[in-house]
C-alpha cells in the first residue's frame, strides 16, 4: 500500500468506531478473499517498454467505486467524498447516507447511481427516477447479492442495521419499502436487466462480473459497461481476486464494452497493473473510506492526488504505454 494511504487508513482506524471500522474493513467468511485482491496485485509486475520517450498516457482512469454509509466514517457523509472528485466519476451507493440529489448537487465530478434491484419492481423504478431527477449519468446495477455476505466481525459486534439518527436517504418516501437503515437484496435474472433498461435512458452498467460467461451475456443483453469485481470480499469467500479474473473477461467481452476493475487497488501502480490488463479504469473503494475518515474532503482528494501521481509515474517509466505483454508474474 501507497505510504501515504496507509497513515490515512490508521488515522482511520483511530478515530472510527471499532464496530464501524470493522463495518468497513471486513469481508465475508475468513476474510480469504479480502486479502487476496490485495495480494493478487504483489503477485504481478511490469516489464517497461524503453526508448518510446516520455509520453504520459492522458486521463487518470480510477472512479470512486459504491460503498455505503459514508456518515459512519465522517459528519458530512458522501457530501465531503462529492465534494473532492476534482472531475474523477463518483459512483454513488444507493446505500448512502445522504440523498442522491444532494450528493449530485456537492459533486465537482460526474456521479453514477449504484443499485441494488428490488423485490418489488416499484420501489426499483421509483429510484431510477430519483436518479434521473438528480443529474446522474449512469446506473450501476449490482449483481453479486442475491443474498447478503456473511460477516464474520458485524455478527460479533452484533451489528446489522445503521445506528439511530443516520438512514439510507435514498430509500426515504417510497411506497413499499419497510425501512431506512438497511436494503434488501434478491435474486434477479437477465429479463430482470432488460426490464430495467427498458424504462431509463441512462447507461446501465453491471457491477459484480467475474465468469467471462457472465461477461458475454452482459454485452449482450445491452449493457453500457462491467466491473470486474467480488464486492470488495465480501460477498462470497471462495472466488478468486478480482484482477485475477480480469484478464479473462476482458478476452470474452472483446472490446464490446468498456471493463471496469474493482477491488484491491492500494496504489498507482495497481491502477497500472489493471490498465495494462485490459481494464478501461479502476475503482478505488475502502481507500476513499479511510481517507474520508481521517480528513473528509481533504482525506479523500489526497487519497486521489497521490494514486494520479503514482500511475502518472509508472506509465512514464513505462514508455507512456501500457498493454498486456508488458504483465509478468513474480513467482
Amino acid at each position: 500500500m501507497n505510504p501515504v494511504l496507509a497513515e490515512l487508513h490508521e488515522k482511520a482506524r483511530a478515530v472510527l468506531d471499532p464496530v464501524h471500522y470493522d463495518f468497513f474493513a471486513g469481508g465475508a467468511g475468513d476474510e480469504i478473499v479480502l486479502a487476496r485482491n490485495e495480494a493478487a496485485f504483489r503477485r504481478l509486475a511490469l516489464l517497461p517498454r524503453v526508448l518510446r520517450g516520455k509520453g504520459i498516457r492522458a486521463g487518470f482512469p480510477v472512479l470512486i467505486s459504491p460503498t455505503a454509509f459514508h456518515k459512519l466514517a465522517h459528519p458530512d457523509g458522501e457530501l465531503a467524498t462529492a465534494r473532492a472528485l476534482d472531475g474523477t466519476v463518483l459512483v454513488s451507493s444507493m446505500a448512502s447516507t445522504v440523498p442522491i440529489a444532494d450528493v449530485v448537487a456537492a459533486a465537482s465530478g460526474p456521479v453514477w447511481f449504484q443499485l441494488y434491484l428490488q423485490p418489488d419492481f416499484a420501489v426499483t423504478e421509483a429510484l431510477v427516477r430519483r436518479a434521473e431527477r438528480a443529474g446522474c449519468a449512469a446506473l450501476v446495477v449490482t449483481v453479486d447479492s442475491p443474498v447478503f455476505g456473511r460477516h464474520r466481525r458485524d455478527i460479533e459486534h452484533g451489528f446489522h442495521d445503521l445506528p439511530a439518527g443516520l438512514a439510507a436517504e435514498n430509500m426515504r418516501d417510497l411506497a413499499g419499502v419497510n425501512g431506512l437503515r438497511r436494503i434488501e437484496m434478491s435474486a434477479f435474472t437477465w429479463e430482470d436487466v432488460e426490464r430495467l433498461r427498458s424504462i431509463t435512458s441512462l447507461p446501465v452498467w453491471l457491477k459484480g462480473i467475474l465468469h467471462p460467461a457472465d461477461a458475454v451475456l452482459a454485452a449482450g443483453h445491452g449493457a453500457a459497461g462491467i466491473f470486474v469485481s467480488n464486492h470488495g470480499g465480501r460477498q462470497l469467500d471462495l472466488v478468486p481476486a478480482a484482477v485475477e479474473a480480469l484478464p479473462a473477461v476482458v478476452d470474452a467481452v472483446a472490446g464490446r464494452i468498456p471493463v471496469v476493475l474493482d477491488g484491491g487497488v492500494r496504489s498507482g501502480g495497481d491502477v497500472a497493473l489493471a490498465v495494462a490488463l485490459g481494464a478501461s479504469a479502476a475503482g478505488l473503494g475502502r481507500p476513499v473510506l479511510w481517507g474520508l475518515a481521517a480528513d473528509g474532503s481533504h482525506g479523500v482528494r489526497r487519497v486521489l492526488d497521490v494514486l494520479r501521481d503514482e500511475f502518472e509515474h509508472v506509465v512514464a517509466m513505462c514508455g507512456g504505454q501500457l498493454s498486456r505483454d508488458m504483465v509478468v508474474s513474480r513467482c
